[in-house]
């Protein structure tokens, strides 16, 4: 027997803070996959650890949210009780792993953003927010040195490294965009002050990416199409098999503890 997905009531504060909190426990599960297949040992815990930090801002956005919602929701039922339409992480990190460049190139695309949003976002006007920003910010520093250490070694590596970081680059370049898009909800709350507005961020983005990539012998794609769904809901089939393999446990054993 299954349980029923929950309902969410999207004020625009709620909405704001479930999608970076799903982009966290989105990134993280994947990260999480890594566990044991790494290829050296260390990377293994490197990956490991960086997909703990990902959980723990999860877990303190989820309940940022709950706090805010003023529902019988919490952090757990956020991220096990929700159907497919009703998470808003960025379509990027839900891409399968595939090898290892591609999931440092998606890494490495995701927290050059990161860092640079967590920074802007210690201003906050809202306190908890701001507090958590100040923690992540910490975290999101060292997913950008790592991944982009990796992508240097990768690029400029062998011509097989070579090969698999630039097609990594050239397949998910198309998935980038969404990062500095905002719709109305989220307009509002960046003129208040609470949110950053992501357009603000994108020339230094740009510029660390480029940076990194042109050192590591790379290139950027020329095309300046984009996709776009994940904030709204739409996704691509890659969530939903995350999705059946997280939720699993809760959603044949509601409310189960160890």
């Amino acid at each position: 027997m299954t349980t029923a997905s929950i309902s969410v009531s999207e004020t625009p504060l709620v909405l704001y803070v479930l999608r970076r909190a799903d982009d966290a426990l989105i990134l993280g599960h994947r990260l999480s996959e890594w566990c044991g297949h790494a290829p050296m040992l260390e990377e293994d815990m490197a990956l490991a650890n960086m997909a703990l930090d990902l959980l723990g801002q999860a877990r303190e956005l989820y309940s940022y949210a709950a706090n805010v919602e003023g529902k019988a929701n919490d952090e757990d039922k956020f991220a096990y009780l929700r159907d497919v339409r009703q998470y808003r992480n960025l379509l990027l990190l839900e891409q399968p792993n595939g090898d290892f460049a591609r999931t440092i190139v998606r890494q490495f695309l995701y927290s050059a953003f990161a860092d640079l949003y967590w920074r802007a976002m210690m201003n906050s006007a809202d306190a908890m927010l701001a507090a958590i920003a100040a923690k992540s910010e910490k975290e999101s520093a060292y997913h950008l040195r790592h991944s982009s250490e990796w992508m240097v070694r990768l690029g400029d590596g062998t011509e097989e490294s070579h090969g698999r970081a630039q097609g990594a680059i050239d397949d998910l370049w198309s998935f980038t965009g969404e990062m500095f898009g905002i719709d109305a909800s989220e307009r509002d709350l960046i003129d208040t002050g609470i949110a950053v507005d992501p357009a603000s961020l994108h020339p230094q983005w740009l510029k660390t990416v480029s940076g990194i990539v042109s050192e590591a012998t790379l290139a950027l794609p020329k095309s300046d199409w984009m996709q776009q769904g994940g904030r709204s809901g739409r996704h691509s089939e890659h969530l939903g098999h995350l999705l059946s393999e997280l939720q699993s446990m809760q959603r044949m054993f509601p409310g189960v503890t160890w």
